[in-house]
């Protein structure tokens, strides 16, 4: 059973409300989404917003980041009860912004993917490399123990529903993306590891995007890759004609 690309535009603490409404109607209503799982991540306030915003479509609504609570004493921080409540379908967690400027953990990303699973949402787990540590050759440890941790304690039976992303930290925003061939081969290596975490059958299931200045001119190369299932888009993803580009390129690597 062949997997279904997923493009998802994480727009990071961007867009206000209008702005984020205005541009999950013009996806709605000016993308082919044939083949295509299209997500679209804006910030808290305007979830609700633009789940109503697609209601009805195949669009998808991700929350960029949850709390491991279902409720409590916990100022500032949003349950998956009240994610799913707001329209959300996925929820990123452990971006590499998160764990740099907020202190996330290994510990507290399979704290939040238990707790979204809990409640039937699923995570985008995001994994990768900061650029010391590619350059001392520890792309793959780096990678094996961000996942294994991450699943710890998951079962094999949502495991497979899960979606992991692998953004190598150095290309986050800096314009530089992997090369098609070495996404690959950390998204290869991601698959390899799940099937030891629970079984072939569970690999070859779940999706495995890349995420790291993914543009309209290298989302062929990139979403053709035979281990790539889609795409988590930052930059490029705030631009209704860029995002729409890479969507149209993820249909063509389905050709």
């Amino acid at each position: 059973m062949a997997r279904v690309q997923i493009i998802a535009a994480n727009w990071k603490m961007n867009k206000t409300i209008p702005e984020a409404v205005a541009f999950a109607r013009e996806i709605v209503q000016g993308v082919d989404f044939t083949g295509v799982e299209v997500v679209l991540c804006p910030a808290f306030p305007a979830l609700g917003p633009v789940a109503e915003a697609v209601s009805g479509s195949p669009v998808r609504v991700a929350a960029q980041d949850v709390f491991w609570e279902d409720q409590g004493a916990y100022t500032g921080e949003v349950s998956p009860v009240m994610l799913r409540d707001a329209g959300c379908r996925y929820v990123i967690i452990g971006h590499s912004e998160r764990r740099q400027y907020f202190g996330e953990t290994d510990e507290t990303v399979n704290r939040k993917v238990k707790a979204v699973l809990r409640h039937g949402l699923i995570p985008i787990v995001c994994v990768g490399e900061r650029l010391a540590e590619r350059e001392a050759g520890e792309t793959f440890a780096v990678v094996e123990r961000q996942v294994t941790a991450a699943f710890a304690g998951v079962e094999e039976a949502v495991a497979a529903g899960t979606v992991i992303a692998y953004e190598p930290v150095w290309a986050i925003g800096t314009g530089k993306n992997a090369a098609p061939e070495d996404a690959q081969a950390v998204n290869r290596f991601i698959r390899e590891l799940v099937g030891r975490l629970y079984s072939p059958a569970t690999a070859a299931q779940i999706r495995i995007q890349y995420g790291g200045s993914v543009t309209p001119e290298n989302a062929a190369s990139l979403l053709g890759q035979p281990d790539i299932d889609g795409a988590l888009v930052g930059g490029a993803s705030l631009k209704v004609s860029l995002f729409a580009a890479i969507i149209n390129a993820a249909s063509k690597a389905l050709l």
